[in-house]
């Protein structure tokens, strides 16, 4: 299909490009550098080859969430979106823009939020898993007290949250001693970003703050298939709870999925048949994802094209208000 919007299309600076480097072989890495480093070349000519009309554009990872020291956080924040910004504007017909954020301070990633959305119209945050502050081996989840005043002008705004991976940090990895390889995208990211979303959940959250819209992406990190079970056994939890609901409820109502990087028939069925079509859009994780491979695939699974419609383009459409 023509027309298709990508959601998890990532960029890097010259500052941070190393920080992609996690996973990728040496052979491949000048051509993976120069695809994160570019805009208007490969990029776009990639996106017309496969029918992908526009992408939503983010910053790589870890980036911001790893700096230590709050003020250059807060800089590089709003250097990149600064950046992503000049970028956007020689080309708004093909790229819009979610917000890195600088969470070691909530204060400042609220006010930057704001800043993004109202001066440069960006679309939302994208925001790379927990943050490390003042210390190496910390690690702050946005299920924290500290950050529900921040939720509150998301919230406010009325625009979503893009949940992203990054690997635990290493006095967190014990269960992948001997096997280092399983620590990213092939199951350490769904790991991390599912069980961080089932803090969400169960942090009260979304009974506070009801119209929160939260992405994650790989077709759900795991969520669709297991969210029955997680209510199932929250039954029988002896300790009180904070939420208010289950959390397959808050997973339909509060959550959307995107398909990066997940390109197969049976977690899209899970994701359709847990939350419907309506909470499912397209995501190809360029470079990360080839996008032949996720437009193809999109393009051919065996869906009605009414839900084809809605995934690849509709349900962006409404979710960002992208005047298309």
């Amino acid at each position: 299909m023509l027309g298709k919007i990508g959601l998890e299309e990532h960029f890097a600076l010259e500052k941070t490009v190393e920080d992609s480097r996690l996973g990728v072989k040496d052979s491949f890495w000048p051509a993976f550098r120069e695809r994160l480093l570019d805009f208007h070349k490969i990029r776009i000519e990639e996106m017309d080859k496969q029918g992908i009309e526009m992408m939503i554009l983010s910053f790589n990872a870890p980036a911001v969430q790893a700096v230590l020291d709050v003020e250059k956080a807060i800089e590089l924040a709003k250097y990149a979106n600064d950046t992503l910004a000049e970028q956007i504007a020689k080309n708004p017909k093909r790229f819009a823009g979610f917000a890195a954020l600088p969470m070691q301070d909530p204060d400042a990633a609220a006010a930057e939020l704001h800043r993004c959305v109202k001066d440069y119209g960006f679309k939302g945050a994208f925001v790379n898993g927990f943050t490390q502050l003042h210390i190496e081996d910390s690690c702050y989840y946005y299920d924290l007290p500290q950050y529900w005043p921040f939720w509150a002008e998301v919230q406010k705004l009325d625009v979503p949250f893009y949940l992203h991976p990054r690997p635990p940090l290493k006095s967190q990895r014990r269960i992948y001693e001997g096997h280092e390889w399983l620590l990213n995208s092939p199951w350490g990211f769904s790991v991390e970003t599912g069980t961080h979303a089932l803090r969400l959940m169960g942090s009260g959250l979304f009974d506070e703050y009801p119209n929160l819209n939260i992405i994650v992406g790989h077709m759900g990190e795991l969520l669709p298939a297991n969210i029955w079970r997680t209510d199932h056994r929250l039954n029988y939890v002896p300790q009180e709870t904070r939420f208010k609901r289950p959390f397959s409820e808050y997973l339909s109502k509060n959550f959307y999925v995107t398909t990066s990087g997940n390109y197969r028939m049976a977690p899209l069925l899970a994701a359709i048949m847990e939350m419907g079509s309506d909470r499912i859009m397209f995501a190809t994780e360029w470079p990360f994802g080839v996008l032949n491979e996720a437009a193809t695939w999109l393009d051919s699974v065996d869906i009605s094209e009414t839900e084809r419609l809605k995934i690849g383009r509709l349900n962006a459409v409404k979710l960002f208000k992208l005047d298309l």
